[in-house]
């Protein structure tokens, strides 16, 4: 299964006035990375860059000047993720960015089919949260200092790191069998070696929680006595 973990930076938040201004992508095979990836800033016409945008990503009006618009990038676009499942966190903010930009050129929109977010599946794992891209990488101890502002390859990257911690982690790797036929290295238009991961843990993971915080978890279940959701569980 062909997937790729994206992101996107726009000038603000509103899909239906604002603009895409940055998609970065990971391509994953069966949840392994392929070393490939796409990038690109987008200039966004007339549309300047919010202010609480600004501070989020870092991305001003005159760095897309010379950038090339959205209708420019659009086929390099759709045949990269061609075939895949799109992968991003709170993807409903991305895919409808990318489908009011397709919208405009007279395209199709992605089909919900293909989404995949992350989001959700982080809030199914863990429901007490936080469960943001920064939360979760301190959860799997996935290295994230160099964030300092949002950035669509780099967040697409952590989030590509995170996405597979959550469904077993690279340990799963360990497993892998080169489909019959494959190669080893094949990029780009030649065959690509599918490759089969095994999920199974050799061993159980130790907790990733402090004993002060199980400690503090326990105080606050004692003290809420009957009214702690936490005794339905166990």
């Amino acid at each position: 299964m062909r997937e790729i973990v994206f992101d996107t930076e726009t000038t603000g938040l509103e899909f239906k006035n604002d603009r895409v201004i940055e998609i970065g992508g990971i391509e994953l095979l069966n949840h392994f990375p392929t070393g490939r990836s796409f990038h690109v800033f987008i200039n966004p016409g007339d549309r300047r860059v919010h202010p609480d945008a600004l501070a989020v990503h870092g991305i001003t009006d005159d760095f897309l000047k010379d950038k090339p618009p959205f209708e420019q990038i659009v086929e390099e676009l759709v045949e990269f993720f061609e075939g895949a499942k799109w992968v991003a966190h709170n993807a409903t903010f991305d895919i409808n960015f990318i489908n009011a930009e397709f919208e405009r050129l007279g395209r199709p929109p992605v089909a919900t089919d293909l989404v995949v977010d992350t989001l959700a599946l982080a809030r199914r794992k863990h429901p007490m949260g936080p469960n943001s891209l920064d939360a979760l990488c301190r959860r799997y101890g996935i290295d994230n200092s160099h964030r300092t502002k949002h950035g669509a390859l780099l967040d697409s990257e952590l989030l590509a790191e995170v996405y597979i911690e959550m469904l077993g982690g690279r340990q799963a790797a360990f497993g892998l069998m080169p489909a019959e036929g494959g190669r080893a290295g094949a990029t780009g238009n030649e065959e690509v070696e599918i490759i089969e991961i095994s999920y199974d843990r050799p061993r159980m993971l130790p907790p990733r929680v402090s004993q002060a915080e199980i400690d503090g978890h326990a105080a606050l279940v004692a003290r809420l006595g009957q009214k702690a959701i936490w005794g339905k569980y166990n």
